[in-house]
């Protein structure tokens, strides 16, 4: 079974692969491959065998990498299961050092009420605190 997120480095840019060596690089099924060509994977044209780029298939890897991701606002945590930044209810944040240079902001999710944690540095934990009107001990 593939992994969901594939190494948007691991094909070799100068060289062209078919269907069956992207399966066997990146451990994927032939038609999880076809799916990626639907989505949008560029190939070197559409004759058989169906041959795609080594750079063409890294790009395509990471650019779905980038898309996926939320990033957090300084007063933000990500709930794992809402699956989206939140803001943590505001009673109910702490901080707990981790060593001197950072440490955990715990909170609760408005929405589910999961707890959420976020690793922050203390010069932004400054920043954090003020915000969210908690004190750091």
């Amino acid at each position: 079974m593939a992994k969901r997120h594939q190494n948007p480095r691991l094909a070799k840019i100068h060289r062209s692969y078919k269907v069956d060596e992207i399966t066997d690089l990146y451990g994927a099924h032939k038609n999880t491959v076809l799916n990626w060509i639907k989505k949008g994977l560029p190939t070197l044209d559409n004759k058989r065998p169906l041959l795609i780029q080594g750079r063409a298939l890294n790009a395509f890897h990471a650019k779905k990498r980038v898309k996926n991701k939320q990033p957090c606002n300084l007063d933000e945590l990500f709930c794992m299961r809402c699956k989206a930044p939140k803001k943590p209810v505001e009673d109910l944040v702490e901080y707990q050092t981790i060593n001197e240079k950072t440490g955990n902001v715990i909170g609760v999710c408005p929405t589910c009420h999961t707890l959420m944690y976020r690793r922050i540095s203390n010069t932004k934990i400054q920043q954090f605190s003020i915000h969210m009107g908690f004190s750091i001990p």
